[in-house]
């Protein structure tokens, strides 16, 4: 007998009086699915889910994701779910409560019983897999959720990095619902402040400018590293998608089937808005104006439980919600509250069912659902299709006023009325110049100057950009260059080194120095530096000295740079020489003995450490137009910088007769740094060179490194892949 069949056995043989009343455990159930379910491991240890229906794969990458990482898929849900402070103490609180103003557990619970019987079937078999994995794992301790119910995926239906509830500052929150120890610092930057970009790069190729006359996919997700893993999901029912799935979702996110590719991007659309409340107290009651009427409040209680050394300890809240959204923070004597798109049963449904379009057609009619709120989306297909679609959820407003302040609640000219049809928004399908693409930048240079959406066309608040980004306009530089792009040529263009910013200003760095007295005293300090820099030809490479050098310099005046006086630009030139002198015994220091790679350990918070091994990386922060992204810094213990985020999965696609990619994942699929898959692709990630994707059962089974059901084998599963 296997250890399958001996799990199966032993679970069956459970004494549990819920077998003799239903027939079968919840325990017995899982088993018999699992025995259903094949995970074929591929040689870099990414799964590949096979199953007979769309749930039994639901069912098998959840148990294969929790494998790779279990901390990252619970840590996920208890955000969403507001119950971090449960595992993170009273500093969590005001994030729970952030996301309990739109996540009400009884009410996902409520959403989930009126949803359709197939998203059912798929919801339940996201807490099956997830559940035997911890029933066949007893060596696995969950920080917060032992049993997982399947209503809980409403919390989390958008896979993109920062939901859009996460635009509400976690300072203002508490300032106005006090009651427990304030976050340390907002979530919202300051005036001035630097924050590193986040956002995505997608580009596709049409067959018209493709050598073999296929359409190409680039997939460039800018993320924190570690963010999602990268699997395939294959049912007989009609799935069989491969990309990257956020931690706990049960959807290919940004990834490709057979026939079609889809890739998300950040969206500078004003799709959020904040209303200005007029309040009106009676006694104990609370009401808000709109037009001629005064309307109730909504009020209720929530209360947060959080970890102190002697147990678990609640703080109750009492939220208050107008007809546009909760309030959550309170300006010039008015409360404000925030309205956003909140369809998580239909959110869910077009994240999961876009993954089965194998047309133009069929994808966009997932699109008319609407949720996909936060990402622009570009799409490519085997009939030599590609499209790109802006934010799918803009409401229509009013484009008298100004969306990007708070508008006045009593006025019912501020309602909503509806959502912009997908015809309505910046749309692209099949541009004469054969490509298109979206780096987080405005749609109106999404296929080049002549063939773009125009932003006259459209209200004001499609779009919130009002300049070009420096990734954007490396991209028109390098994109319409070729009328012969292939896989690799396309992967070629992605990396392509040129640092735009630089170029743009660094002119007026020498202009400065050129202009120097002859007796000044940095005529003579910054001479090399600035020979150094003028003789430059603004590509990165990890042997760069110059790449160092501006870097540093570009990061002492970047807030500054367009009001900065001469003295500035040549005094943070000093300032950059000094610290590279400072940290690294001179200034004449290689790009790539700073810029680095790390991983080390499976903490979800970034750090680093100088006297641990990291390998160097060529490409920069896309602050600086870098088309391939690395978010690198300080931090209190290091004097070199280690990348957080950034490129975090890449994968380029060709649509043909049989669908082609390569790809690669920042370190590797495991989250344990037993795994030889923790850290084996992190050679691979830093110079660009991508691997070859096992796509078709043959090529994955000739690239087995393990195959087996889900619960077998799994004292070995335990100890990491």
């Amino acid at each position: 007998m296997n250890k399958l069949s001996m799990v199966v056995a032993m679970l069956i043989t459970l004494p549990l009086a819920a077998a003799a009343q239903d027939g079968a455990t919840d325990q017995s159930r899982w088993a018999e699915q699992a025995h259903r379910i094949t995970i074929v491991r591929d040689t870099w240890g990414i799964p590949h889910v096979y199953g007979q229906t769309d749930a039994d794969a639901v069912f098998g990458v959840l148990y294969a994701q929790a494998e790779d990482d279990f901390n990252r898929v619970e840590t996920n849900y208890l955000t969403a779910l507001g119950r971090l402070a449960e595992a993170d103490g009273e500093r969590a609180i005001y994030s729970d409560l952030r996301y309990r103003l739109i996540n009400d557990p009884a009410d996902l619970q409520a959403q989930y019983e009126r949803t359709e019987p197939w998203l059912k079937t798929l919801l339940q078999a996201w807490a099956d897999g997830l559940n035997f994995y911890l029933a066949t794992h007893p060596s696995v301790k969950p920080r917060v959720i032992t049993h997982f119910e399947p209503w809980m995926p409403l919390s989390f239906s958008d896979g993109s990095i920062g939901p859009d509830i996460e635009r509400v500052d976690l300072t203002q929150l508490a300032a106005f619902y006090p009651g427990a120890a304030a976050p340390e610092r907002g979530t919202v930057p300051a005036p001035g402040e630097y924050v590193e970009p986040t956002g995505s790069n997608g580009v596709a190729i049409s067959p018209k400018i493709e050598k073999n006359h296929h359409a190409l996919l680039l997939i460039n997700p800018h993320t924190s590293f570690f963010f999602r893993e990268e699997a395939q999901m294959v049912s007989d029912e009609g799935l069989d998608a491969y990309g990257a799935m956020t931690w706990g979702q049960f959807f290919v996110y940004q990834g490709f089937n057979e026939r079609a590719g889809w890739m998300h991007t950040s969206s500078g659309v004003d799709n959020i808005d904040e209303y200005a409340e007029t309040i009106v107290k009676k006694g104990d009651a609370i009401y808000y104006k709109y037009g001629s009427q005064e309307r109730p409040v909504t009020m209720r209680t929530v209360a947060i439980s959080y970890k102190t050394p002697s147990g678990q300890q609640q703080k109750s809240f009492t939220i208050y919600s107008t007809q546009h959204g909760p309030v959550v923070r309170e300006a010039d004597g008015k409360w404000i509250s925030v309205r956003l798109m909140q369809e998580p049963v239909k959110a869910i449904t077009q994240s999961f069912r876009r993954t089965k379009a194998r047309s133009y057609k069929a994808f966009v009619d997932t699109m008319q659902l609407h949720t996909n709120s936060s990402n622009n989306t570009i799409y490519a297909d085997a009939d030599g299709n590609i499209a790109y679609f802006h934010s799918n959820f803009i409401p229509k407003r009013d484009p008298k006023f100004d969306w990007t302040q708070p508008v006045d609640g009593s006025d019912p000219a501020t309602d909503w009325h509806g959502v912009l049809s997908v015809d309505e928004t910046p749309h692209l399908l099949n541009p004469p110049n054969g490509w298109l693409y979206n780096s987080n930048n405005w749609p109106w240079s999404a296929a080049g100057p002549d063939n773009s959406p125009k932003r006259s066309d459209y209200p004001v608040y499609v779009e919130r950009a009002t300049e070009e980004t420096p990734r954007g306009e490396h991209a028109l530089k390098v994109f319409p260059s070729r009328t012969d792009y292939t896989i690799d040529t396309l992967i070629t263009t992605a990396y392509d080194s040129y640092l735009p910013w630089f170029a743009d200003h660094l002119p007026a760095l020498l202009q400065a120095y050129d202009a120097l007295p002859a007796g000044s005293p940095l005529k003579e300090k910054l001479a090399e530096q600035i020979e150094t820099l003028r003789h430059w030809d603004y590509r990165w490479s990890t042997s760069s000295v110059p790449t160092a050098l501006a870097v540093y310099w570009g990061q002492a005046i970047f807030n500054r740079v367009n009001r900065a006086s001469r003295d500035d630009l040549l005094n943070a030139l000093v300032h950059a020489s000094d610290r590279l002198a400072q940290d690294f015994g001179t200034w004449r220091t290689a790009w790539g003995d700073i810029n680095r790679f790390q991983r080390y350990d499976d903490a979800i918070t970034p750090h680093a450490d100088d006297a641990r091994p990291s390998i160097p990386v060529g490409f920069t922060s896309s602050r600086w137009g870098s088309l391939a992204s690395f978010g690198a810094r300080r931090y209190p213990n290091t004097k070199k910088m280690y990348g957080y985020t950034g490129n975090s999965f890449v994968a380029v696609v060709e649509f043909g007769d049989r669908v082609h990619a390569r790809a690669v994942t920042a370190g590797g699929v495991s989250g344990n740094p037993a795994s030889p898959h923790f850290n084996d692709q992190a050679s691979r990630y830093a110079s660009g060179d991508l691997r070859e994707v096992y796509f078709y059962r043959a090529d994955v089974d000739a690239h087995a490194e393990r195959t087996y059901h889900p619960g077998q084998d799994t004292a070995r599963a335990g100890s990491g892949r």
